[in-house]
């Protein structure tokens, strides 16, 4: 058999072939004319060689394998020695595993300090440095485009809450049915923003979508003056997990818990308003005023998000509760 045989056979190149041969590996015979003649056995101690290097085993370390197919076994793991060579094998991966898991740390904790640093929303940087608070999670372009009400709002007005339990970030769940007396406040928003996490691709150009870490901060520092002008409680509410927004909770300092509708179960009841950025579903922003677990207002569309609690407190002090 030619060298392009064996190579054709073992889908490797001829260079393989002749580094294998170098390895000693394999040792084709000599023809009279000084040619190299390679048996199928020498075909098959390559495919295997090959098939093992795939799996992790250097081409050096092959020979123990090779070495119990030219004993004559089925296998070229039949022999102890190449399950030797397997342990062998994971116990390289392990520590390179190991190794790789502990840099990946380090990075992800480079990455941490980097993203955060100065990018806390009260202007107090990790080292308790004042910084200016403004940064490009709290800062909105001029150029935001303006939501249009398509109407996909009206019908909420006088719906009674669903009989549904949502988990907050305070570790716990909320009936947003059973809220009590008095006014709650569920500002629904689609996606809060992390120094160490890209927004979705176009974010800026979709009406509506950009400005919840800046409209959080809003609902933050006008939390008791909501509470004065009558909102018993104030909520969050976006489709992302717990974890997500307990992050974004205690980076921003936020005095109010966040609630998470990751299967979207609100807006399955109530119709509310949801679109679609980067191949993920999201909640529209808009905003309930709940009494006595009916939606007694709306707020739809929000814009700007960053002044929108200012908003909502004027509403509150406009339309007193009786």
């Amino acid at each position: 058999m030619r060298i392009s045989e064996v190579a054709r056979s073992a889908d490797v190149t001829t260079k393989t072939v002749r580094y294998y041969e170098s390895l000693g590996l394999i040792a084709p015979a000599r023809l009279a004319n000084g040619y190299r003649d390679y048996s199928e056995h020498d075909a098959r101690l390559v495919r295997e060689a090959r098939e093992l290097n795939r799996l992790g085993i250097p081409v050096e370390r092959t020979r123990p394998f090779l070495d119990c197919l030219t004993k004559g076994r089925d296998h070229a793991d039949d022999c102890p020695s190449s399950l030797a060579g397997y342990r062998d094998a994971i116990d390289d991966l392990t520590l390179r595993i190991e190794e790789l898991t502990a840099r990946r740390s380090v990075l992800a904790r480079h990455l941490h300090e980097a993203a955060h640093r100065n990018s806390r929303a009260d202007g107090t940087g990790v080292e308790g440095n004042a910084v200016n608070a403004a940064s490009h999670l709290t800062d909105l372009p001029a150029d935001l485009p303006v939501p249009e009400d398509d109407g996909a709002a009206a019908h909420l007005p006088g719906r009674a809450v669903p009989e549904i339990e949502l988990p907050d970030t305070a570790g716990g769940t909320v009936s947003l049915h059973a809220l009590g007396e008095g006014r709650s406040i569920v500002y629904c928003y689609p996606l809060t923003g992390r120094p160490d996490t890209d927004l979705p691709e176009g974010w800026n150009n979709i009406p509506g979508a950009r400005g919840c870490t800046s409209e959080a901060c809003d609902f933050r520092d006008h939390h008791t003056v909501l509470e004065a002008a009558g909102a018993s409680h104030v909520f969050g509410l976006s489709s992302q997990g717990t974890a997500y927004q307990k992050e974004v909770v205690d980076r921003l300092r936020l005095p109010f818990p966040m609630l998470s509708d990751a299967d979207f179960r609100l807006s399955a009841v109530l119709g509310l308003p949801t679109f679609e950025a980067g191949g993920v579903p999201l909640y529209k922003r808009i905003t309930l005023v709940i009494r006595d677990g009916v939606i007694e207002h709306v707020f739809y569309p929000v814009f700007p998000p960053n002044t929108h609690a200012h908003q909502v407190r004027g509403w509150l002090r406009d339309n007193p509760a009786t």
